[in-house]
């Protein structure tokens, strides 16, 4: 029961990780939303790519060359609509909670296999980073829903005429980065809840996976 149990807990600190990792790479790729043009021509891109901190737009140069040009949001950029607004500032917090539930995973997994628990403590170790993962899945699934009724509803977003992009897409589709976003938010509610169900074993009075 005390090797099933530690096991149990090194599967969803490796969930809960995984997750953090995914949160913490998709918030700086661009592939958010993907837009699509029909019908490119010189005044359109062949495709732009809308990220929670920057835009990258693809233009058609001759028969097969395709040109890309990224620019960088900034918080003085008036034209950033409100759900990017929200769902980057959800993103950084489930990120730093992601850092903070795995060092704090760490040093219950150290309390766990180094038998510091003994049956008479009614503290769960792993309750701090379970809570945590399940916060952070939580802002991270609102980000990922602002994104998903954007792309549903084919929202546009004003950019300056100096990106050289319109305004609306005649299509848009979930970019890669969202799909690494929704699994990472699966990840973190996964990991957190199998922290939250550990308990000590009732037929020892210490507990160690020795």
């Amino acid at each position: 029961m005390a090797r099933r149990a530690a096991s149990k807990q090194l599967g969803g600190f490796a969930l809960a990780t995984l997750a953090w990792i995914l949160c913490s790479a998709s918030l700086g790729l661009p592939q958010w939303r993907v837009w699509c043009f029909q019908e490119p021509m010189d005044s359109k891109p062949r495709m732009t790519l809308v990220g929670m901190w920057k835009v990258c737009i693809h233009h058609q140069e001759g028969n097969s060359n395709i040109s890309k040009v990224c620019y960088k949001y900034n918080y003085q950029d008036s034209f950033i609509p409100f759900d990017i607004r929200v769902a980057q500032h959800l993103l950084l917090i489930s990120s730093f909670l992601g850092m903070i539930a795995t060092v704090t995973f760490i040093v219950a997994l150290w309390k766990l296999y180094s038998g510091r628990l003994r049956k008479k403590d009614t503290y769960n170790p792993f309750i701090l980073p379970g809570i945590l993962n399940v916060i952070a899945s939580s802002f991270v699934f609102l980000s990922n829903l602002f994104n998903y009724l954007s792309i549903i509803r084919n929202v546009g977003i004003d950019f300056p005429p100096s990106f050289h992009t319109p305004s609306f897409p005649d299509t848009q589709k979930v970019g890669t980065a969202l799909a690494m976003a929704t699994l990472s938010s699966f990840l973190f509610l996964v990991g957190g809840i199998i922290s939250l169900s550990f308990t000590l074993p009732r037929h020892s009075g210490k507990y160690s996976v020795i």
